[in-house]
């Protein structure tokens, strides 16, 4: 007992070390668990032993982390992807398969043999993808999904490959057909199986669970629930994981799904450590030295055949280039259910030891290669000319005198807005985006804007974030919130960070990760809709800042004493020494209709007119003998008092 208690805390101590260190110079947790397996195996230190339990807890790891997985999809999504899980996944599983038969024929190599590794090649680790993809924020780009859709195929694949394999050597060809179309057949059982129970059983199984409202009870069922859709699959032959990936995708559907997501991320992580920690343990230290050579030139041919199929497969069915190769680059590297497949293989006698000791290093080197061939897809796309590169600075714009200024994270549509409300301000800012189209048509205007992603430390230190006074987040993604948040936090511990999310089921999360004030657009959304259907019923202007400023003012302590306040009314001193932009639509019947803005003489009343949109286009500072039109929207600026008459005036003509 006490062995084995010193193993385990040897292991978590190595672990916790090497993963701090790792991510202190930039490098991968998965890298850190890997090497920590080395160390820990037979062929390093060798205080851990390789047992069957320490195996299983790893895969119970993708377990989770395929549950986690189908979270982010559903049925209907699944559905629109079926070209990609389908088409691309397939043919690349398929077409790979056959180059590396022939190649591997070619070096002398038996039928049986080269059908074998060239289907363990064909195969890429979903754990390895799907783990790099959540922490860049990139699972909802193009790449991203096409990568997912050929990792869900190969995953499906492995269940013909674990019958075949025992098969292969003795059973007769009508047999192995007969074979596959069982397993087949219990697949389509039980996908029918777990889509009825998820539809129908789990929802009302967790509406009461959600009633009872303990946390205990729903991380406990969150946990029996995949397990027990893995168990499942299992019992009919296939892989828990795949079990795994459907319960979740049921449940992706329900209102439980960012819950389930939050209950399941510690045991996901800290179980998926183990099972890198499990694949380096098999790495064979010695052996990988004396066969180097032809270890780099198997990397080289895998990383070069996987990728040119993919790219080829891909571009046939109207992907991108950039996409193509973005999608090959991630899943060019043998997978964890190659580990599986090569030791059921072993035991069966298609492959010898020394051909099973080089696939195991194929696979863990292509694995830790991985990260780092992904964190530089941008050079390499640039290197092959596939893709322009982007400056990484703004050439109108001097980076170098940031001081005291406001770094935005996202330059889409509210990026681009906020951006135009703080240059009407004279506040400095500096954005950060990833789409080089957007870069390249701001840089072209002229707006501060770098390429690249928050995580990159190199880019934040150009945007001087140390010296920033806010840091706005306008990512909807949560997953490419959170990586944005722990690369800034790491940076500083005092700049003041404000989110946008859709709404506000992840608030308390992104506060106690050190988040200033989340704003959901869901809730502003409603209070503006509100406001307008008070103010058109007749309610006062004064009485709807009020009733809306407590509702904002739980979430937003930020931001109070910008509206009138709970208990002030708004023309007492404080209101009065405060300037605010106030947006008001014309209607048809509006007093100011058909006037100019020199007739209006609004300048007499303290009140600037600072833009108009018309039409969908913005005007800045428009012209005195502009004349208003039905529909138009003003922005008007001024004292609130000033505006509240402003706007009495321009819709009813009172002074």
């Amino acid at each position: 007992m006490q062995s084995i208690f010193a193993q385990v805390f040897a292991l978590l101590l190595c672990a916790v070390v090497l993963v701090w260190s790792f991510k202190r110079v930039g490098l991968p947790p998965i890298l850190a668990y890997l090497l920590t397996g080395v160390l820990a195996g037979s062929h390093g230190i060798g205080w851990m032993s390789d047992s069957h339990e320490i195996h299983f807890m790893a895969e119970l790891g993708i377990v989770f982390l395929l549950f986690s997985l189908g979270l982010e999809f559903s049925v209907a999504k699944l559905m629109a992807m079926r070209n990609v899980v389908f088409g691309l996944g397939s043919l690349q599983v398929i077409i790979t398969t056959v180059i590396g038969m022939l190649l591997l024929h070619f070096m002398h190599y038996g039928w049986v043999g080269s059908f074998v590794i060239a289907s363990l090649i064909a195969l890429s680790s979903t754990a390895v993808v799907v783990k790099l993809l959540k922490e860049s924020g990139s699972l909802k780009t193009r790449h991203g999904q096409l990568a997912i859709g050929m990792l869900l195929f190969q995953d499906i694949a492995v269940v013909p490959l674990l019958i075949a394999f025992p098969l292969i050597s003795s059973a007769s060809n009508h047999e192995l057909a007969m074979a596959l179309l069982f397993a087949f057949a219990k697949g389509a059982l039980v996908c029918f199986l777990l889509w009825a129970i998820g539809k129908w059983l789990l929802p009302k199984i967790f509406n009461e669970i959600a009633l009872v409202r303990t946390d205990e009870l729903f991380v406990l069922s969150t946990l029996v629930v995949a397990l027990c859709a893995g168990a499942l699959t299992y019992s009919f032959g296939l892989s828990m994981a795949l079990g795994a990936f459907l319960a979740g995708m049921m449940l992706g559907e329900s209102q439980y799904r960012h819950q389930l997501e939050a209950e399941i991320r510690p045991f996901r992580d800290i179980l998926m450590g183990l099972f890198f920690v499990t694949v380096g343990m098999q790495l064979n230290i010695p052996y990988v030295l004396s066969q180097f050579f032809y270890v780099i030139i198997a990397l080289i041919a895998v990383l070069v055949i996987k990728v040119l199929v993919i790219v080829a497969i891909a571009q046939l069915m109207g992907e991108r280039k950039r996409d193509a190769w973005g999608a090959g680059i991630m899943i060019w590297q043998m997978g964890e259910f190659g580990f599986v497949l090569v030791a059921l293989a072993s035991k069966h006698q298609l492959l010898n030891a020394n051909t099973v000791s080089f696939l195991i290093a194929l696979g863990v080197l292509s694995m830790a290669l991985t990260p780092y061939l992904i964190g530089k897809t941008a050079k390499i796309l640039n290197l092959l000319g596939i893709e322009k590169g982007v400056p990484e600075e703004p050439k109108s714009y001097n980076v170098d005198d940031l001081q005291d200024h406001v770094v935005i994270f996202g330059y889409a549509r509210v990026g681009q807005t906020i951006a135009r409300f703080l240059r009407a301000e004279a506040i400095p800012y500096i954005a950060i985006e990833r789409d080089p189209q957007i870069v390249q048509d701001a840089q072209i205007a002229g707006d501060p804007v770098l390429f690249g992603h928050a995580a990159q430390k190199t880019l934040l230190r150009s945007a001087h974030i140390n010296q920033a006074r806010l840091v706005i987040i306008t990512f909807d993604d949560f997953e490419q919130t959170q990586v944005a948040v722990d690369a800034i936090r790491r940076h500083s511990e005092e700049i003041k960070i404000l989110v946008r999310m859709k709404d506000d089921s992840h608030m308390e999360q992104l506060k106690s990760m050190g988040v200033a004030e989340v704003v959901p657009e869901s809730l502003e959304a409603s209070l503006m809709l509100v406001s307008h259907v008070l103010y058109m019923s007749g309610v006062p202007m004064r009485r709807i800042f009020r009733r809306v400023s407590k509702e904002r003012e739980n979430r937003y302590p930020y931001l109070h004493g910008f509206f009138a306040g709970n208990s002030g009314d708004i023309s007492d001193n404080k209101g009065e020494r405060l300037e605010y932009l106030h947006a008001i639509a014309l209607p048809e019947n509006a007093f100011a209709v058909e006037k100019t803005i020199a007739e209006l003489e609004l300048n007499t009343k303290r009140v600037d007119i600072t833009a108009l949109r018309r039409n969908g286009e913005e005007i800045a500072q428009p012209d005195e003998q502009t004349t208003l039109r039905a529909n138009d929207v003003l922005l008007l600026k001024g004292k609130p008092r000033r505006v509240e008459r402003a706007e009495q005036f321009l819709l009813d003509g009172l002074p």
